[in-house]
């Protein structure tokens, strides 16, 4: 059913009330746990290789019924079961990303400034995001180093009550006369999110405070400097997600925008048991850069993927029957839409604006302007997308982000369309989307579930 001012809460059952609120849980857990690429992947695959998924890079052959998995450099992966009807049908899709916007830390890191008897950290800013809203925010580190004898030291430090946090500090609003004449984008500068790292010196040497510094992570994790070069270090808001509102309808975290797709997409897959055609979920990381690299979705990955399933299931696999399996496959680019801002309505096209609490928004087209750089689903699979909802009865509406020359974006929707598959977005209503903490509601993010599960059954 199309919902549009309606909000879902008014017709939850109790038992449903309560299907929204394990869903919830488990996933408050889960945002609360991975907040890299990296540990996205990690949390899913354990969960995998439970319920009996295995690697495809393994020596297998794949039949009905099969569950399998394959990781593409630690930061994306692929995850489906082959369906009773093999490849007849094609493939249906779930896409998502894993990746969010953050403060990464560049080559060379770490730097003294004795004037200020301080030990920071240089760092580059990921993704689109409004750099005044990450200074005076507890960060914690999180991250993956690479020794040069190979061996991977892996860091999380910040998110318990008895861990240290680190902060990017801004200037005090007595002395900020600097800054009054910036505009609201530019009030902090990219090379002036810098964090403070510590702020005690050895008792001797020309570099005391990063000595003491260097001395600690040696200690501690047995990182030396030029470590820090072969490292994926990130700093993200630290602490747990928690709900929010009065009545606890909300959960505000770090990361929504896109891991509530990915967390909702893999429920649906994970719950799925024998489904007729053959499903994958794909995972990707690198979609708020430009989905570029070795593990966005512009990568062969999921070329790789398709060839794979079609080899382990001793079906021809050359570049013309893949192109032709994926011509008649199906995907739903799993990524989430912008609710409309109580506060800032003027930015949103108010007919077409997602609300929250109004379940998943299906969004025909994506791009700005005159949907420039984006996808564009035909109205005939916007039609089949609709059959499918309502005889699952989920609850759904459509959206667009925001008034026409206001801005816009992008998903990896027209990755998988450049090969001749239908393919739409679909994914809840956020809001501040990009910023450290992102508020999303919990019946949105059990309305994605139910879709894309009842898309995996159709």
């Amino acid at each position: 059913m199309v919902t549009e001012v309606k909000t879902i809460w008014e017709d939850l059952g109790e038992e449903a009330v309560a299907e929204v609120e394990s869903l919830s849980r488990g996933y408050l857990d889960f945002i609360s746990e991975a907040k890299t690429e990296r540990e996205v992947i990690d949390f899913f695959v354990e969960k995998l290789k439970r319920a009996g998924y295995r690697n495809i890079e393994d020596d297998i052959e794949l039949k009905s019924g099969d569950r399998f998995y394959c990781i593409n450099s630690g930061k994306s992966l692929a995850a489906g079961i082959i369906g009773k009807n093999g490849l007849d049908n094609g493939i249906y899709m779930l896409a998502s990303h894993v990746d969010s916007p953050r403060i990464d830390l560049k080559p060379r890191p770490v730097y003294q400034d004795e004037e200020t008897n301080t030990t920071l950290l240089k760092t580059q800013y990921y993704g689109g995001l409004k750099k005044y809203q990450w200074v005076n925010l507890p960060l914690s580190i999180h991250g993956r180093i690479f020794t040069r004898d190979g061996k991977e030291i892996r860091l999380s430090l910040g998110d318990r009550e008895d861990e240290p946090i680190f902060l990017i500090p801004d200037l005090l609003p007595h002395i900020a006369k600097m800054q009054r004449d910036r505009k609201l984008f530019e009030g902090i500068e990219a090379e002036e999110m810098n964090v403070i790292f510590g702020s005690t010196p050895e008792k001797s040497g020309d570099n005391r405070f990063k000595d003491r510094i260097m001395k600690l992570l040696k200690e501690s994790y047995g990182i030396e400097e030029e470590d820090l070069a072969s490292s994926d270090i990130s700093l993200v808001p630290a602490g747990r997600a928690r709900e929010a509102g009065l009545d606890r309808s909300m959960i505000v975290g770090y990361g929504h925008d896109d891991r509530s797709s990915a967390y909702t997409t893999f429920r649906a897959l994970i719950d799925t048991k024998s489904p007729d055609d053959t499903v994958l979920a794909m995972f990707f990381d690198r979609e708020e850069i430009g989905s570029q690299g070795l593990t966005g979705s512009k990568s062969n990955f999921l070329e790789y993927i398709v060839m794979l399933i079609m080899r382990k299931m001793a079906k021809r696999s050359d570049p013309a029957d893949m192109l032709t399996l994926l011509r008649k496959s199906r995907v739903i680019s799993a990524d989430v839409s912008a609710a409309m801002d109580p506060s800032f309505k003027d930015a949103h096209d108010t007919h077409n604006a997602a609300r929250l609490g109004s379940g998943i928004v299906i969004s025909k087209y994506s791009g700005h302007g005159g949907k420039y750089s984006g996808s564009e689903a035909n109205a005939e699979y916007v039609a089949y997308i609709r059959n499918i909802l309502q005889k699952h009865d989920v609850p759904y509406q459509f959206g667009t982000l925001g008034k026409v020359d206001e801005g816009g974006g992008g998903t990896v929707a027209q990755d998988f369309a450049r090969y001749g598959m239908n393919v739409i977005d679909a994914g809840a209503p956020v809001l501040g989307m990009h910023a450290p903490f992102e508020l999303l509601s919990k019946v949105d993010l059990w309305s994605c579930y139910r879709a894309y599960r009842a898309f995996l059954l159709h």
